[in-house]
This record gives C-alpha cells, sequence and structure tokens, in this order.
C-alpha cells in the first residue's frame, strides 16, 4: 500500500487565480487548517512579490505549525534573498523546462537554462535553505533532458523536484507514460512531485496517474483552486487515492469541508453544489430509485461513507422521487404514509418541485401532508 505525501500550494497557486486576493490573516487561518488536515508541506507564497507578502509568509513561519513551510521562487538571487528575510526554511526554485519556455521566455540555450538553476539552487543552498527544484511545464520538455537536469541537480544535492503539467497537455495515459519513464531514468531516492493544472478537467485524474507511476507528492489546492481552471483538488486525490487506488496518506478527511468551506469564503469563489467530495449537494438523492437501493443497503450507490468526512446523506422529495422516498421523508418527521394518501401527496410533491425548480424540504412535505390528511 503506497503512501503519498502533499504540497498544497493555494496559498500560491490558488491565490494567482483571477479575482483571489487573500489577507495575511486569512492565509495563516488557511495554513491553519491545513496543519489541522494534516498535509506535510504547504506553498505559502513568492516573497519577491515585495514586503507586504514576505510580511504575510513570515507571520505564518511564526506560528511554528507542525508542517514544512516552503516559498515559490524564480531561479533568481534576489528571490532567494526574500525567502530567507521570511525566515522559511525551504525554498521551491522554479525552472522553465520547455525549449519552447526557455528559448521564447529566457531567451536562453538548455545548456544556459541548466546553468541558471544550478546558480541559484546553489546560492540557496549555501544559504542553509533546503531547496527543491521545479519544471515548469515539463508536459512539453524532452524526457531526456529532464532528466539530465535531474540528474545534474542530484549530484549537487537536490532530492525533490516538481513535474509541472503548466498548461494542461497531459491526459492519464500520457502522464502515467512520462513519470515512469522519467523514474526509471533517475535515482530511486529521488522524490518526485506533480503539479497538474485542471485546463481540460483531468488535474485529478493526470495526479492520480503520475502517483501510480512513481511520483511521490501530489500538488494541490482546496477545492482545485489555481490559475485559470485551477489546480488538483487534494480533496479528491486523496479520496481517490484511497478508494480506487487501495493506497494510504496522513490526510484527515474530516478537516476537508472546514478547509472547503473557509477557502470559498475567503477567496469569493462560491463552491459548485455538484463539487465531488465537499459540494453541498453531492451527498443528496431525490431518485426513488437511488434513495430505495440506499435504504436497504448503503453500498448499492456508494464508494464511501460520507461519515469519513463527517457528511451525511440527505434524502430530498423532488419530481424523481418515488413511494419508497416519501414513505422515509414522513418516518422522520413521524407521519404514517398510509394515512395521508401516499400517491396523492406524491403527485403533490412533484408539481410542486417541478414549479419552484428545487427539492421539496422534509418539513415542506410534512406540511402538504397534515394538509391532505385533514382534507381526507
Amino acid at each position: 500500500m503506497k503512501r503519498i505525501g502533499y504540497c498544497d500550494t493555494t496559498l500560491r497557486d490558488g491565490e494567482q487565480a483571477a479575482g483571489v486576493a487573500f489577507t495575511a490573516e486569512e492565509k495563516r487561518k488557511i495554513a491553519q487548517l491545513l496543519a489541522q488536515a494534516g498535509v506535510e508541506q504547504i506553498e505559502v507564497g513568492t516573497p519577491a512579490m515585495g514586503p507586504d507578502e514576505e510580511a504575510a509568509i513570515r507571520s505564518i513561519v511564526e506560528l511554528d505549525l507542525p508542517v514544512v513551510v516552503s516559498t515559490w521562487n524564480r531561479a533568481l538571487a534576489k528571490d532567494i534573498d526574500a525567502t530567507l528575510r521570511t525566515g522559511a526554511k525551504w525554498a521551491h526554485v522554479t525552472l522553465p523546462a520547455s525549449e519552447l519556455h526557455i528559448r521564447d521566455k529566457l531567451g536562453l540555450t538548455k545548456t544556459g537554462a541548466l546553468s541558471l538553476i544550478r546558480r541559484a539552487a546553489e546560492y540557496g543552498m549555501k544559504r542553509g535553505l533546503q531547496v527543491s527544484v521545479g519544471l515548469e511545464d515539463a508536459s512539453r520538455a524532452d524526457t531526456s533532458f529532464l532528466a539530465v537536469v535531474i540528474n545534474t541537480l542530484y549530484e549537487d544535492g537536490i532530492r525533490r523536484f516538481r513535474y509541472a503539467d503548466t498548461v494542461s497537455a497531459l491526459n492519464p495515459v500520457t502522464a502515467e507514460e512520462r513519470i515512469r519513464t522519467l523514474m526509471d531514468s533517475v535515482p530511486t531516492d529521488v522524490e518526485l512531485e506533480f503539479h497538474g493544472h485542471n485546463d481540460f478537467g483531468l488535474a485529478t485524474a493526470n495526479t492520480l496517474a503520475a502517483l501510480s507511476a512513481g511520483a511521490a507528492i501530489a500538488s494541490t489546492t482546496i477545492t482545485g483552486l489555481g490559475e485559470r481552471a485551477g489546480n488538483a483538488a487534494m480533496e479528491e486525490v486523496s479520496m481517490a487515492w484511497r478508494h480506487l487506488y487501495q493506497g494510504c496518506d496522513w490526510l484527515r478527511a474530516e478537516w476537508f469541508q472546514p478547509l472547503a468551506d473557509y477557502v470559498s469564503q475567503a477567496s469569493g469563489r462560491k463552491t459548485p453544489e455538484a463539487k465531488p467530495i465537499v459540494g453541498s449537494m453531492v451527498y443528496a438523492h431525490e431518485s426513488g430509485i437511488h434513495v430505495d437501493g440506499l435504504i436497504k443497503n448503503r453500498s448499492v450507490y456508494q464508494c464511501f461513507e460520507p461519515e469519513e468526512l463527517c457528511r451525511e446523506h440527505r434524502f430530498l422529495l423532488g419530481k424523481h422521487s418515488g413511494l419508497h422516498s416519501l414513505e422515509h421523508v414522513l418516518s422522520l418527521e413521524g407521519l404514517d404514509m398510509n394515512r395521508v394518501g401516499g400517491m396523492n401527496l406524491l403527485s403533490q410533491v412533484r408539481k410542486e418541485a417541478e414549479k419552484l425548480k428545487r427539492p421539496i424540504a422534509p418539513h415542506e412535505v410534512a406540511d402538504m401532508a397534515r394538509r391532505l390528511e385533514v382534507g381526507n
């Protein structure tokens, strides 16, 4: 049973989502919640943004949470100096790895780019920092070049590398193939972190494929918040890894909902009702067939118990409800369906749901039932 780790980047990549801006207090609260959830490492921001960001990061470092606090940096000495001023002990330094990025963004050759990242990594390590290296746009880079970069920096003392699918260029098949090929080309004690973007809705799937192929760390955000379409959602990766891949991690699932709720509030991004794992309606059931199955055996229509997340099933009545659903809801309200005329009541419920475009709450159904009972 493979155990994976997490580097959550809600406070860095999550905040890079357009229009999102966390206050220093909100950053501290999110960091505390992540620590309570058992996250091993949190990427808290980019110190080179300026004094305010430095101060916010320093205030998180000073909380002395039981997590590794890391920063994000370009391969520049001034960025690393900014990290040093925050008191953080871990600096993530990023290198554009694809030929497109190296040529058109940096104006360098591959040799020049490798020299740049080596100098930056050495600069940080000489100043006492734990340094990890990010391979930006790795999914569009030549895998043999990535192996050269990792093997060279490994000799320099770097052990953690991030494979970034920066523009969501992978699918689960190619993600697994490329990560497996890369891991076969580097030392066995290299820790590879996978950072997936969600432009095609595949960030979680690609992350899971990468983990199954040998990556050890999932780079995630809460609810998948991040640039453009976002990143892999931590709660999705964790629950799928446990229940679909029979793996394990150190996370405490009961904190997923509080984290999602707080990040949604702080970011101003409402969590969709049907968002996997943490959406408000994902454990709500209206269909008569589903409700009947769940009442008989909860495994009929679920792969995991919502209680694992401190959530519970809710049975709602609406256009697609049946008599079993109605009987169950009425029993919870202390009413006998046979006394109120089940089919008549069900017909009213369906019509009301269609008119209102929403489920009918149990107390509303109970009121309808009592009116029918009085009428009889």
